[in-house]
């Protein structure tokens, strides 16, 4: 249990932690590259620690410092047998996408993670592998554990995404660069293409052409040198912290800007806030100095192909929402009952708790604002992004807020308290 109290204004600069689906994929790219790959501004929260963990044991040489990680990669083809199973941790990108990885694999693994994990669905990502000759099994209703057996070959697959995800795309990509065929992926909606891009930057092929995205066995990957820009879904809290509070002016360093990804920028500027943006330098993912100042503002809609943009950032939206002048809707936003909770649900139960006019709906949630928050006993319900975003409304609240389950925060932005006790003094 944690206390959060109010707090009178934020001011100041920190940098955010390294984006969580870069790191994922840095660790990933360079354990099957040949060569030393160096990783700066790595996320150090549990989910990336889980995926350094299992290349380990998949084994994978990966040096961890508070700076820098090294990994030493040999290529796909030295991935070895795990002697146990492979645990995922909290992390639904670690489950997904190795089962891409190990699906082309000569060798049996096992893949399981907490009670989380465990009611989360995996038949999104095993469905189309299996098509693509993939033996993975699962328990009833495709939850894990998930066994990955050795197959001959990869077939390739044209497969029409039935959801913008980018986890089922990039589990299907981490396969079909294994194959001799040619894998075509076509998406409904454009979701975030970190995957894509990071294959190129380490020397591999893809051909992407609007929505369609095709892939087929790979040259020899080469190791890199990759800097983690800060994750735009971490600085999500403290940009809207920042516009709820008057008085506040927050700079957020070297903040990651791919345009798959910045659906929260243009929601908050719809409903009013002050953003100032600052390009800079990059050889990677292009990323910007964001400057946040306390503005009044205004209810939006947000639905249809700005959902996938902002599908992890929408929690913290909703709780904005709760202080703009109207009602805001957010719809088509089915996705976001099978995150680490229903979180749908779990926004509207916890809000509600706190005086927030709030109702949940089948896609989304419908917010009336403004509306003065108090202090109650609320839950994280072991999901980090529920946990900031209710920390966030202890912030704004007349009276203090008791968060139960605080220590979930940790699994994306260990230092989040450390950083607002920064800003806040």
């Amino acid at each position: 249990m944690k206390t959060v109290n109010a707090i009178k204004q934020l001011n100041g600069t920190i940098e955010v932690p390294g984006d969580k689906s870069i790191s994922h994929r840095a660790i990933m790219f360079g354990a099957l590259a040949n060569g030393q790959t160096t990783i700066e501004h790595f996320s150090h929260g549990e989910d990336c620690l889980s995926t350094i963990a299992v290349f380990r044991q998949l084994g994978v040489a990966i040096d961890v410092s508070s700076d820098k990680i090294t990994v030493h990669g040999t290529g796909i083809e030295s991935l070895k047998q795990p002697s146990t199973i492979l645990d995922v941790g909290n992390s639904g990108t670690t489950i997904r996408l190795m089962m891409g990885i190990l699906a082309g694999r000569p060798f049996e693994s096992r893949l399981t993670g907490d009670a989380s994990i465990q009611k989360r669905p995996m038949n999104r990502v095993i469905t189309p592998l299996k098509t693509m000759s993939a033996a993975i099994s699962a328990q009833e209703g495709g939850l894990a554990p998930v066994t990955v057996s050795a197959v001959e070959a990869i077939t390739g697959i044209n497969y029409d995404m039935p959801v913008a995800s980018a986890q089922v795309k990039s589990a299907l990509l981490f396969a079909g660069m294994q194959s001799d065929d040619v894998t075509i992926i076509n998406e409904k909606e454009k979701s975030r293409d970190h995957t894509e891009r990071m294959l190129q930057q380490f020397g591999g092929e893809i051909t992407i052409d609007g929505l369609s995205i095709s892939i087929t066995k790979q040259p020899p990957l080469q190791g890199q040198n990759i800097y983690v820009p800060g994750d735009i879904s971490s600085a999500a809290f403290f940009l809207v912290a920042a516009s709820l509070l008057a008085g506040s002016k927050v700079t957020l360093k070297n903040v990651g800007m791919n345009p798959t990804r910045t659906g929260i920028i243009d929601v908050l500027r719809d409903m009013g806030a002050a953003i100032a943006e600052t390009s800079q330098p990059t050889t990677g993912e292009p990323l910007s100095d964001l400057t946040v100042s306390a503005a009044p503002l205004k209810a939006t809609e947000i639905g249809g192909s700005l959902i996938p943009r902002l599908i992890d950032e929408l929690p913290i939206i909703a709780l904005l929402a709760t202080q703009a002048e109207g009602t805001t809707v957010i719809k088509d936003a089915e996705e976001l009952k099978v995150k680490e909770t229903n979180r749908i649900d779990t926004v509207a139960e916890e809000l509600t708790k706190m005086g927030a006019d709030i109702t949940a709906t089948p896609d989304g949630l419908i917010i009336k604002g403004p509306t003065a928050l108090h202090g109650a006993t609320v839950s994280s319900h072991g999901d980090h992004r529920i946990g900031m975003m209710l920390a966030v409304a202890g912030f704004i609240a007349s009276s203090p807020v008791e968060l139960e389950d605080a220590e979930a925060i940790a699994v994306s932005y260990p230092n989040f308290f450390e950083h607002v006790e920064q800003l806040s003094k």
